[in-house]
Formats: C-alpha cells, structure tokens, sequence
C-alpha cells in the first residue's frame, strides 16, 4: 500500500447541526462506517469517529474528488448546510482541532481524545488504517496529549458530563439533593464523579449490566447505589436530577416518573434522546440537552481563550511536520521508483558489459575486475540521478505535484498516468460520459472540461 494519496472528510456535529441531525448521519457505529467506506470503489483507507455531538469520517482515494463521491450516502437526510466536506490539509487540521478539544461543545474537554484513540483502534479493527491515515490520526492523538499537557485548556469544566453537573447544580433548589444518572460509560462516569465533587451524596446509577453500576457507585466519595436499568423508572420519581447518557437506539424513560412529583432537573446528554421529548411540556420539569447547554459552554470558551490560542499555536507546528511528512513520502516514492528503474538498467548493462569482457578475453573477470566494473556504473547512476533527485524533493516541498506525476510516469512501470474521475474520450460530451462513470462517482464530481489527449480507453470496462 502507496504511502501516499488524498484525505477526504466530511463531519455532523453540533456546530451547525441539531442532536438529531448528528444522529442520523453516518452508519450505525463508527465500526460500521469504516467497513462501509472501505468497500467504496478507490478507498484504500478509512477512519470514523461517532461521538454524542459529532459524526464525521475520513477516507483516502487517489483523487479528493473521488473521496467526496464516496460521502455520496454520508447524511442523505441532514441539510446541506449541516454537513461539512473537507480536502485533505483541511481534513487534517480538523482532527488535530477535534483530538485537541478545540471543536468540542464543551472547549478543551478530555474525553474526545479517548474517543479518537477507540475510534482509531475500531478503523485499525476493520482494516481501514493504512500508511495515511496512520500519520493522521497518530498526530492528532500526539497533538491532544501536547495540548492537554502544555496547556491549561483542560482547567476547570472538562466534559458533557461536568458541565451537566454544573447546569444542574445551579438549578436545583436543594441542599441535599437525589440523583439519578442513567448509563455507565465513559460520560455517565463522568457525570457521576463531577456530581460527587460538587457535594451530590444521595446517587443512584442505573445501567443495563449492574457489575458496571455497582463498579462506578463503589469509585466515588458518596451514599452511591446501583440498579438495574429497568428500575430507572422508580427512582426518577422521587429523584431531583436525571442524568441520562446511554447509547440506546429509543427512549429508556418515558414521561410517567415525571407526572406527579416536584421540581426535577433533567439533563439528557444521549444520541439519540434517552428521555421521551414529551418531558420538556411538563410544567414542573426543566429538561437540557446537547442543544440547551450553550450558557455553562460558552463561559468556559471565554475562561479558555489564552489556552486555545496557544493550542493553535501547537497544531499549527504540528500540521506544518505532518504536512511536510507526506511531501517527503511522495517525493521519495518517485525517488524510488526513479532508482529501481536505473538499477535494472544498470544491471542489465553491467551483465552484457562483463560477457564482452570475458568473451574477448576468454576467462572470467576476477572479483575485484567485476568490482571495478560495477562500481563504475553505480557511479555513473549516482550522478546522473542526484540533480533530479534534488528536484524532486524540491517539488514535492512547493507542491509541483505535475513535476512528480510527470516522473513517476517516466520512471515507474506501474504507473499508468490514471486520473480521478476518469476523463471522457475525445469528442464525447460531457452529458454522455456519465453513463460511464464508475459506481460511487457523481457526475457533480466531474470537471466542465476533459483534455483532448484522452483516449477511448478511458471508457473501457477494464
């Protein structure tokens, strides 16, 4: 697998999309949508990340374009305006922002990082991790841990959870208030934990595998108890705040707790909605989710602008290095090929070479006479080849990609000059062309016009 190529993105999250349009972009699981992408026609590389506020995936194809037509089915049902596509240096940028908090509703959270590296193991699981993408998402992860310890973004509010804590906190009117936080995972432990720390003694976690419930009640410094999922119902009736944070496909609580106590706080942070909409119409509930903690998130962005700034700074230099990284690999896979090509030459002429010599002299050359010979001839390759070799590298530094793709055609026998979409014949329409695009290529993707060297091959089934 070439270490080269072009990175494609396209990402849903709660910058410009609802909870429920994040929902439904993208494949069931994160697992699910790099086996899907893979199977594209081109995609030689895919990654995805599915968090509660953010779908987004990445592939790499030859051609940007060609990553962008296999999006085509991405969020069929999302409007226009809340999906966003991504070229490559953009697409990179990106993941370094996400890995470092900086795209995060809550700025600087800790939790994306984790989800990137499970998201990274899950692409690596479904054979969607190749050469690019390995140095993509590898350097976001190195860029989130270099902001996370060089930085001071993480101070203070960190998480949806957290922030649930805090939202919820200053609602409730009581001292001693009951808590019921739905879901063990990674943000119900959070919220969990965050409720602790700011004096919640009476906590109550419900999770479908009560070893889960029972683990995370045992961790934190209060009257904490566990139950099974199913008696969720029973404690939200007599509880002050329901914390919600389960992966279930539907509604896990409905709005019959709800009915006949007093004042509750209800936090929702799941994706889908773990509490039945109908809630938030119940006079003496107050119901927040993902899209209502805008107050507590926006005061932490502007406590952590310093620290963003220099987190900027970090992923500028560190985009720089990734960048330059992936101009080297190309550069030196056209070198590559260029010397492969030479050597082949070169021993072909150095064999033919030696026959003469022996033939005229009829005996063998001596080891070191054939030594002479070859060292001769590597010599000659060596020279000849260092001021293109210079040049090369020069291109691939000023994006003269027309310099490497014309040496690579000149130096590497692989290489077949093919461009993506593919071109239409000389003398056929555009219009007509279409028919003859490859499965997973739009015809939106095609340029307005086709160079005339095109031959009729560019139609051909093969």
């Amino acid at each position: 697998m070439n270490a080269t190529g072009a990175v494609t993105g396209v990402s849903v999250s709660h910058s410009t999309a609802t909870v429920d349009d994040v929902a439904r972009a993208g494949a069931a699981d994160q697992r699910a949508e790099v086996a899907e992408l893979i199977e594209k026609p081109y995609v030689t590389e895919a990654f995805a990340l599915h968090t509660c506020n953010r779908t987004e995936a990445y592939v790499v194809t030859d051609d940007a374009s060609v990553g962008r037509a296999a999006f085509e089915t991405f969020a069929p049902h999302v409007d226009d305006e809340s999906v966003r596509y991504m070229d490559h240096e953009e697409s990179l940028g990106h993941l370094m922002r996400v890995a470092g908090g900086l795209e995060s509703l809550v700025l600087g959270e800790d939790q994306i990082l984790g989800q990137v590296r499970t998201a990274y193991e899950d692409a690596r699981g479904e054979d969607g991790i190749g050469p690019m993408l390995e140095d993509a998402v590898t350097k976001a992860i190195h860029v989130g841990e270099r902001v996370r310890t060089e930085t001071a973004i993480n101070e203070g509010i960190v998480s949806l959870g957290s922030a649930a804590a805090t939202v919820a906190m200053r609602e409730l009117d009581t001292d001693a208030p009951t808590a019921l936080v739905i879901g063990a995972g990674e943000m119900g432990t959070t919220a969990v934990k965050a409720l602790a720390d700011r004096g919640v003694n009476d906590i109550v976690v419900a999770n479908r595998t009560m070893p889960h419930a029972e683990h995370l009640a045992s961790e934190v410094d209060a009257d904490a108890t566990a139950v099974p999922l199913q008696g969720a119902d029973a404690v939200a009736e007599r509880a002050d705040l329901v914390v919600s944070t389960t992966a279930s496909d539907s509604p896990v609580i409905g709005v019959e707790p709800f009915e006949t106590e007093g004042e509750t706080v209800v936090v929702d942070l799941a994706q889908p909605r773990d509490v039945d909409p109908r809630v938030a119409d119940i006079e003496r509930v107050t119901v927040y989710d993902l899209d209502t903690l805008t107050s507590v998130t926006e005061q932490t962005r502007r406590q952590r602008r310093a620290a963003a700034e220099e987190a900027e700074e970090i992923i500028d230099a560190e985009f720089d290095r990734l960048v330059n990284q992936y101009k080297r690999k190309r550069a030196d896979e056209v070198i590559a090929a260029m010397y492969e090509s030479a050597d082949r030459v070169k021993s072909q002429e150095v064999s033919t070479a030696v026959s003469k010599l022996e033939a005229e002299a009829d005996a063998e050359l001596s080891t070191d006479e054939r030594e002479v010979v070859e060292s001769m001839a590597d010599a000659l390759v060596s020279k000849l080849l260092a001021p293109p070799t210079k040049s090369l590298r020069e291109a691939a530094g000023e994006d003269d990609w027309t310099t490497i793709n014309t040496a690579l055609q000149l130096f590497d026998p692989e290489f077949d000059g093919e461009s993506y979409p593919p071109m239409p014949p000389e003398g056929i329409d555009r219009e007509d062309f279409v028919d003859g695009l490859p499965e997973g290529i739009s015809p939106e993707e095609l340029p307005d016009e086709f160079p005339e060297e095109i031959t009729e091959s560019a139609l051909s089934d093969d």
